[in-house]
């Protein structure tokens, strides 16, 4: 039976982590509202945009607002596979190897330039987003929970960059392009400027809070949100006419349904409810589909990523939404 969440903190924790990061990041409501929605649905985001629109900000505001550990790496084309996961070394004293962990084990990882790394090192996030494991030597080890990689790379560049591969940039749940201010957002930009020098410094590496563990309740909850046949119907739809414009074949895969489905759920919880609209799909179709249609950045660059969001902009519009 559809009806509101009984309860309400849901929203209260939304609004909570929003002014934490506001207090340091001037605007981005909607990009905050993603990628908290993305977390509760277990999926990594990547953030796009030219330099020094603000996403490192963003991504340590975010760690810091829900209260996990936190680490950030800096991709660079010499970074090995080991300094992300970490590597085995020998204990004398008692005569064994012992797991050095590298810095992938944290609730939210930032993963910064991650197209200046090689592809060898891009590979070693594949099992961690994907399985929420890592392989050192021959043994496993579980990451915390939640996890989350929020990735940023620059679109374009003069050179020293390697593309995501289609296998690494369908591991991302969304990709939101953190465009140039307005005039308005850059004159308070202007105005706190002086007070963020000081607060650069990453936040703590570790530690917990109440927003952490509603986040871990909402992400077993989720499961128990309601979709209607009709929004899995267009879900499917909008998949499907995604395949149909996109410049890469078999892209977007099974994935896409699935994070439309999940994050959808999410952002649904996230407005106080315990089912899931077609306007909850629609808000969240762009982000989820558009880095899938034309992953491929260097091939066409700004203009084919501009081409792929005015595709699902348009797919969205004009798919109609299945009556039930």
């Amino acid at each position: 039976m559809e009806g509101k969440l009984p309860d309400r903190t849901i929203s209260a924790m939304a609004t909570r982590v929003r002014e934490r990061v506001q207090a340091r990041v001037v605007g981005r409501t909607q990009v905050i509202d993603l990628m908290l929605a993305s977390l509760i649905a277990g999926g990594h985001v990547l953030l796009e945009g030219p330099p020094g629109v603000g996403k490192t900000t963003l991504a340590k505001s975010f760690a810091s607002a829900i209260g996990g550990s936190f680490k950030r790496i800096q991709l660079t084309p010499d970074l090995l596979p080991a300094d992300i996961t970490g590597t085995a070394i020998y204990d004398s004293s008692k005569k064994e190897f012992i797991p050095r962990k590298g810095p992938i084990f944290a609730n939210v990882v930032m993963a910064d330039e991650m197209n200046r790394a090689s592809p060898r090192t891009q590979s070693a996030f594949l099992e961690a987003m994907q399985e929420r494991q890592v392989t050192i030597d021959v043994n496993t080890y579980s990451l915390p929970a939640p996890f989350m990689v929020i990735g940023t790379q620059i679109p374009e560049d003069t050179g020293g960059l390697y593309p995501l591969t289609r296998t690494q940039i369908d591991r991302f749940a969304l990709k939101l392009d953190l465009g140039l201010p307005t005039p308005e957002e850059e004159d308070e930009i202007l105005s706190k400027s002086d007070e963020s020098e000081g607060a650069e410094k990453d936040p703590p590496s570790s530690g917990s809070s109440q927003v952490l563990e509603e986040v871990t309740r909402l992400s077993n909850e989720s499961t128990n949100m309601m979709v209607s046949e009709g929004v899995r119907r267009y879900i499917l739809d909008l998949v499907a006419g995604a395949r149909k414009v996109s410049i890469t074949p078999g892209m977007p895969g099974p994935r896409a349904s699935i994070w439309l489905y999940r994050i959808s759920r999410s952002i649904a919880m996230l407005r106080g409810r315990n089912y899931v609209l077609p306007d909850d799909v629609k808000y969240v179709a762009v982000p989820v589909l558009v880095h899938r249609l034309s992953p491929l950045y260097a091939e066409g660059g700004a203009a084919s990523v501009e081409r792929a969001v005015a595709s699902v902009t348009k797919l969205v519009e004009e798919t109609p939404v299945p009556k039930e």
